[in-house]
C-alpha cells in the first residue's frame, strides 16, 4: 500500500472563523470553516484520498480494501478506526461540554468514547479555555448549577498561549475558547455532551440542544491539576527537533521541526500521520513524491518501512 496524501471534510459551526479558508487555502461552499477533520474515517466527516490509485476514495474505503493490517498490530483488536484528527478555528466560545468513555459510548451511542488532546497553534493575546472545575463537586449540585444557568461560577477558567499542550481525558468537563486556533487528536467518536452554550441560537433560531442526563452520568467533578506543557524535551537529531508533546492508550502525539531533511520509519506497530502546521518541503519513499504544505495531511501504512521528508516544516507527527 502507498503513501496517501488525504483532504479534509470541513465543518461550518455558529462559532467557526475563516482561517482554514483563507490561511490554509481549504475550499467550502460555507461561510466559515470551523473545523478541517484532516485524518478522519468517521461516517461525519470523511477524508479523501487525493493520490494513486485510490484518489478520490474515502480513507475508510481504502482500508476495507486494504484491510487493517494498514492501521498496524497496536489496532489489532479495536472496533473502529483509532483516531480523528482536526484543525478547529475558534472565532466564537465553544459550548461548555463533557465526552463519555468507551464503555458508555458503546453503550448509549455505538461508537467510541472520546479522549483527546489539543496542540495550541495560535491564539489572541489574553485567550483562554476552560479546563475541568474549580472546585469538587457532587452530580446534583453540577445538575442544578446546570438548570440554573450559573455553570460558568464553577469551572476553571485557564488562558492559553501557542505551544500549550491540553489533554482532555473523557469525562473532564471543557471548552475552547475565542480566539484560538488548534490542531486537536482524538478517538474517533463525534459524541459530544453539551452542558452550557451561552442562550446561542442556531441559524432557524432555536437554542441549541443540551444533554444534561448524559452528562452527569459520565462527568468528572473533581478539580484537575493544569499542566499545559509537553511531556518530552526536544532531541535534537540532525537537522530535526523533535518533542513529544503528550500521549496515551489511544494515540501519540510528536512535534516535528525540520529544517532539511530527516528519515523516518512506519513500522508494523502502527501507521504514521503527518499533519503539516507550516512550511512547504516533501515526503519521498521509494518512488513516490508528495509535496508537503500548510494543512497536508499524510498517512503512512503500518509496516510501510523507511520515508524521508525534505524542507523547513513544522508537523504534528501522531501514532497509535
Amino acid at each position: 500500500m502507498e503513501i496517501l496524501s488525504l483532504y479534509p471534510t470541513l465543518k461550518e459551526t455558529i462559532w467557526g472563523g475563516r482561517t482554514l479558508i483563507d490561511e490554509f487555502g481549504f475550499e467550502t461552499e460555507g461561510d466559515n470553516a470551523a473545523e478541517a477533520w484532516l485524518l478522519s474515517c468517521h461516517k461525519d466527516g470523511p477524508s479523501f484520498v487525493l493520490n494513486g490509485e485510490y484518489k478520490g476514495k474515502t480513507l475508510a474505503q481504502v482500508i476495507d480494501i486494504e484491510g487493517k493490517d494498514c492501521l498496524g498490530s497496536n489496532n489489532a483488536e479495536i472496533r473502529d478506526f483509532p483516531v480523528l484528527i482536526k484543525i478547529i478555528d475558534a472565532r466564537d466560545k465553544l459550548s461548555v461540554q463533557v465526552h463519555p468513555d468507551d464503555d458508555y459510548a458503546w453503550k448509549y451511542e455505538n461508537e467510541n468514547g472520546k479522549t483527546e488532546a489539543w496542540y495550541v497553534l495560535k491564539c489572541d493575546e489574553g485567550a483562554s479555555l476552560i479546563y475541568g472545575v474549580n472546585h469538587s463537586m457532587e452530580r446534583e449540585e453540577f445538575a442544578t448549577a446546570i438548570e440554573n444557568g450559573t455553570l460558568l461560577d464553577d469551572v476553571n477558567i485557564v488562558k492559553v498561549k501557542p505551544g500549550d499542550v491540553v489533554f482532555i481525558p473523557s469525562g473532564m468537563l471543557h471548552a475552547i475558547g475565542e480566539g484560538i486556533l488548534l490542531a486537536e487528536v482524538q478517538q474517533s467518536s463525534n459524541s459530544t455532551y453539551r452542558v452550557f452554550d451561552y442562550n446561542r441560537r442556531d441559524k432557524n433560531g432555536n437554542l441549541r440542544e443540551l444533554h444534561v442526563k448524559k452528562a452527569v452520568d459520565v462527568v468528572d467533578l473533581n478539580v484537575t491539576e493544569v499542566d499545559f506543557s509537553a511531556e518530552g524535551d526536544a532531541e535534537v537529531i540532525g537537522e530535526t527537533k523533535k518533542t513529544y508533546l503528550t500521549g496515551c492508550n489511544y494515540f501519540k502525539m510528536t512535534l516535528v521541526e525540520a529544517d532539511g531533511t530527516y528519515e523516518d520509519n512506519a513500522c508494523e506497530k502502527s501507521f504514521v500521520s503527518l499533519l503539516v502546521l507550516s512550511g512547504e518541503g516533501k515526503i519521498t519513499a521509494g518512488d513516490q513524491e508528495i509535496a508537503l504544505h500548510k494543512g497536508s495531511s499524510i498517512f503512512v501504512p503500518a509496516g510501510y518501512g523507511k520515508f524521508t521528508v525534505s524542507g523547513k516544516l513544522e508537523i504534528l507527527e501522531t501514532r497509535t
